[in-house]
């Protein structure tokens, strides 16, 4: 199979190049290292024909600061894909199969459980919106090109080398500077890098919107004392009451990183159903607590 990916040197599109290693491979970026170098948010390059367009690429895991950090969410997410689907379209390369990574923060939910692919995308953020328009500009492409369009809603995707949130986590408990805040029994829906990788190949000829997770949702806890344990660190903790008082103080300054709100969704699951892949796409993930090697 010959496939077009964006992305290609990011976290998760390492993982998809490893999993696409068997399969005729041609990336798209601004790297010297992508067969075709261009950046999407202003350029619509010739392109080859290929069965399957993986786009990853993207912005993420930065809160903007002002109006112009938010405006480049909507630039390279929903512009950049735009443009790769009008450089599809001019060179006359409309796949068999477009694979488009998004988001379950297109829900826009701060709580809940096993939420489905029929709950309403109410996001707000830049990120959530333009990922929201993304998908909603594929669908009518999709559907105009005769292209099968796979939407893949991923949570916190987990791996070596991750970015963010994840990354930053792994390193304070190597450094023996992390504490748990609170007990840490919220849960959170999570998928492993490398499952997504390994579905990517099967999904020629599929279409439609999935989310995907590990089906265990592992509390922050969990996951902690998981990496803990790896690294041969003991995780230590806030206790409840002390973390809610630090929480308090936090509200009294200004750009305080540690908050009530931040502490509130903390404490509140978040997870999402992975039942249409299981039942559709033969998913059949490994769990993250098992997989991750930090």
């Amino acid at each position: 199979m010959r496939v077009l990916i964006t992305g290609a040197r990011g976290f998760l599109g390492r993982q998809i190049l490893e999993g696409l290693k068997d399969h005729q491979i041609i990336t798209l970026g601004r790297s010297v290292q992508d067969d075709i170098r261009a950046d999407l948010t202003t350029d619509v390059p010739k392109l080859p024909c290929t069965d399957m367009v993986i786009h990853v690429a993207g912005k993420a895991h930065v809160i903007p600061g002002n109006s112009k950090e938010a405006a480049a969410f909507h630039e390279t997410n929903y512009g950049g894909t735009m443009k790769l689907a009008e450089a599809l379209s001019a060179s006359s390369a409309i796949p068999k199969t477009f694979v488009f990574i998004s988001t379950v923060a297109v829900y826009g939910l701060e709580s809940g459980q096993n939420i489905d692919e029929n709950a309403p995308t109410s996001g707000e953020t830049p990120y959530a919106t333009s990922k929201i328009e993304a998908e909603r500009f594929l669908l009518k492409w999709s559907e105009t090109c005769g292209v099968d369009l796979v939407v893949l809603r991923l949570p916190l995707i987990v791996g070596q080398g991750a970015p963010g949130n994840l990354g930053a986590m792994v390193k304070n408990i190597r450094r023996g500077t992390y504490a748990r805040i609170g007990s840490g029994e919220a849960r959170r829906s999570m998928v492993l890098a490398s499952d997504v990788a390994a579905l990517l190949p099967t999904l020629q000829g599929k279409s439609g919107i999935y989310n995907l997770t590990d089906g265990i949702h592992p509390s922050f806890a969990m996951l902690e004392d998981h990496i803990g344990k790896q690294l041969g660190k003991r995780i230590r903790a806030i206790p409840p009451g002390i973390a809610s008082w630090m929480a308090r103080v936090g509200d009294l300054i200004p750009g305080s990183p540690f908050n009530s709100y931040r502490y509130s969704k903390m404490r509140q699951s978040l997870t999402f159903s992975h039942q249409r892949a299981v039942a559709e796409l033969g998913w059949n993930p490994k769990s993250v607590l098992e997989g991750f090697i930090p």
